[in-house]
């Protein structure tokens, strides 16, 4: 799939470097022709001889190592490059990336390409959120640099959150995806919802559920890369926002209901990934509730259902899809939301499998329409589930790229 396709990968010192390894194999094996760019700390996890062995190709290390004297070789790589991808890329060269620096091998290729460039980041959670972090990475984004997003977990430092670097399946999938890439959506406006909706029941306090926001927000990148111009309405999520994607965060179901409903007349394609609260408490207090009781009971009253109200409210020529999480019965319960719901479209997981629950990177899903099963695919990561999805809707929509 990716026979012809020159891959610049460049390796910065991190313990994820490991990984790279992996990445390297999987890219070469599918046709690529990789060539790796080692930091100086790369090398300290991680031997170059690796690279060269699983890519057939020397490793470079030096910026004044010039091996071609017909070539300058930073310039070269920079030139030949269909894409770049830094895995692991460290706060250390985000920071180049971001303020122009090329001080080795890798950072000067990166200033000198005009390939796109494909970031996965991987560093401790806490280095992950710093406002220098954060920034950098926004002003990647401004300028079209594309995120393999990390993943959370166990980290090597021994903390637990956001950082690790995302599977080397999950990378090269990204890369994949990129250059198959046709604009499929060139022209339409995509509205996708993404997290979990909170409703408060007291200033510190407030009902939720488990929705990471990742399938949205997967959604939302793939509609982008096919050429659409989307928009993410989210619910609170830690996940950064898509470069290129206007992205509207709200807090509550009825903040959610009106930030579509205000956007439904401009829109082409309604993507509900949201895991919008069903109910929400009646008397909300303005104060924290304190302890006095040996129970409390709260009334809750019913939250409009935006997925039912954008299904009465569609045009003709719009297209929804809805989402059904379940545990049971997945495929009775799918089919029930898309005829009542008026979705053309119902994206059903059992979230009691494994690697297809809330937070995951991966999802394992099954497609409905009026008429039933369209799809029921294999295990994958989010993005490329995404992608698949949005494939299926364009061949629905009779969109040239589309599924069939």
């Amino acid at each position: 799939m990716l026979h012809g396709k020159t891959i610049v990968l460049g390796v910065t010192g991190g313990i994820a470097a490991y990984k790279a390894a992996a990445v390297c194999s999987q890219l070469t094996q599918r046709g690529a022709e990789v060539h790796v760019i080692m930091t100086a700390s790369a090398c300290k996890f991680i031997a170059p001889l690796t690279f060269q062995t699983l890519s057939r190709q020397p490793v470079t290390l030096d910026t004044f190592e010039e091996r071609d004297a017909s070539v300058v070789m930073h310039i070269n790589l920079a030139d030949k490059a269909d894409l770049v991808l830094v895995a692991p890329a460290t706060a250390n060269i985000l920071a180049k990336m971001a303020h122009g620096l090329a001080d080795d091998m890798l950072s000067t290729t990166l200033l000198a390409t005009t390939a796109p460039v494909l970031v996965a980041p991987a560093m401790n959670v806490h280095m992950l959120t710093h406002p220098a972090v954060v920034r950098n990475i926004e002003i990647l984004r401004e300028r079209g640099v594309r995120f393999v997003e990390p993943g959370e977990g166990q980290l090597a430092c021994g903390y637990v959150g956001q950082g690790r670097l995302a599977e080397p399946q999950q990378i090269v999938d990204k890369v994949e995806s990129f250059f198959l890439e046709t604009k499929t959506f060139q022209g339409k406006r995509v509205l996708v919802t993404a997290g979990g909706t909170q409703e408060r029941i007291d200033p510190v306090r407030y009902l939720t559920n488990d929705s990471s926001g990742k399938m949205g927000f997967a959604i939302a990148e793939a509609a982008r890369d096919l050429g659409a111009k989307v928009t993410l309405v989210t619910a609170p999520s830690a996940l950064l926002a898509p470069s290129g994607v206007e992205t509207v965060r709200v807090v509550s179901a009825e903040e959610m209901m009106q930030a579509v409903l205000n956007r439904l007349s401009e829109t082409d394609i309604v993507i509900k990934a949201a895991a919008v609260a069903d109910y929400r408490p009646a008397h909300p207090s303005a104060q924290k509730i304190k302890k006095k009781a040996e129970s409390l009971t709260l009334e809750l009253v019913r939250n409009e259902d935006i997925l039912q109200k954008v299904g009465e409210l569609k045009r003709s020529d719009q297209f929804v899809i809805g989402f059904a999480a379940e545990t049971d019965n997945v495929e009775q319960y799918a089919m029930d939301k898309l005829r009542r719901k008026n979705c053309d479209l119902v994206v059903a997981n059992d979230v009691t499998q494994s690697g297809a629950g809330f937070g995951t990177d991966t999802n394992l899903i099954r497609v409905f329409d009026a008429n039933g099963l369209v799809a029921d695919l294999p295990l994958m990561s989010k993005y490329e589930a995404a992608m698949r999805l949005l494939k299926i809707a364009a061949d629905k929509m009779h969109l040239a790229g589309g599924a069939g």
